[in-house]
């Protein structure tokens, strides 16, 4: 019998835009989408959101119009929404804010102010067109490239060579034995702060060989069978966060002080009074798929 996991969701997520593959290759096709009277941008001003935000409501994204767009902003295909084609653009916010009441948002905190599908529209937005701000040269032959497919790649105006968007897998995991969990703080987090630990996926290696691999540099800890959680796309600058839990072999700790400050092994009482923000240590906040690890863990059976 096939077995399928219940995944719980996670901050960027939830995007409900057709991304229409089938589309991006019909120059035509795009022309006149773009020229639909429902047609909206997304505008990022550094790569931060112009939203919109009613007296006492929450933001949303402000949808601006294509008169809104100055004509040689980068200009990417989002897909199709229920209210029509969705762009995203590099662009100032000074008219929007102006005009239409719009601010800037941070990015990161669009993740926890904006609703669900908007925070995953960001993420999208953000993480491809800060590719193409990065990618304006081949890495074959070192030509220019342009824009294609509608955002979704590069061409080689050289050699011909198509680049695509790429994502950086990362393993974030917590190693778990005996009713406690392994977290720990980075010299970067703030005093307090303890969260999962975490390691970009490196070539030639399977996810979990990947957490086996982390954790054993990073905190000396051998573990055995890893079981899958949840994932999260992560736009900063384009990151596919993979949780998960390790069975550890034993408590003792062989500390990387480059990587880690300190490490933890904590109870599911002190999991639940740091997530309540009760505990003696401060939790990844909710947005964060670190904080649903954390949680998964102390709601297990």
């Amino acid at each position: 019998m096939t077995m399928f996991l219940d995944v719980p969701a996670t901050g960027f997520t939830g995007n409900i835009l057709d991304r229409a593959d089938e589309i991006r290759r019909d120059t035509a096709g795009l022309i006149a989408m773009r020229a639909r009277p429902d047609a909206r941008w997304l505008v990022l001003d550094g790569l931060n959101p112009v939203v919109k935000q009613a007296e006492g409501g929450p933001p949303a994204i402000l949808w601006a119009y294509r008169s809104d767009i100055p004509h040689d902003a980068l200009s990417i295909f989002l897909g199709m929404g229920p209210h029509g084609p969705r762009f995203a653009a590099a662009a100032p916010s000074d008219e929007l804010v102006a005009d239409f009441g719009g601010k800037v948002l941070d990015a990161r905190a669009a993740g926890s102010l904006l609703p669900a599908p908007e925070a995953a529209i960001v993420a999208q937005a953000r993480s491809i067109i800060d590719w193409h701000q990065r990618h304006g040269f081949c890495a074959v032959c070192g030509a220019k490239t342009e824009l294609a497919k509608a955002g979704y790649a590069r061409q080689c105006q050289g050699c011909k060579a198509e680049h695509f968007p790429r994502v950086d897998p990362v393993v974030i995991m917590l190693a778990v034995k005996d009713g406690h969990a392994l977290i720990g703080r980075q010299p970067r987090f703030p005093k307090r702060f303890l969260s999962a630990l975490a390691g970009f996926v490196e070539p030639g290696e399977s996810l979990e060989e990947a957490v086996r691999r982390e954790l054993w540099e990073e905190a000396g800890i051998t573990t055995k069978r890893v079981r899958y959680l949840a994932s999260q796309p992560w736009p900063f600058p384009s990151s596919l966060m993979i949780a998960a839990f390790a069975e550890a072999e034993g408590f003792e700790v062989r500390l990387d002080e480059e990587e880690l400050e300190e490490v933890r092994w904590v109870t599911k009482d002190e999991v639940r009074a740091a997530l309540a923000g009760t505990g003696d240590f401060l939790a990844p906040p909710p947005m964060a798929i670190a904080h649903t690890l954390l949680k998964a863990w102390v709601d297990e059976a």
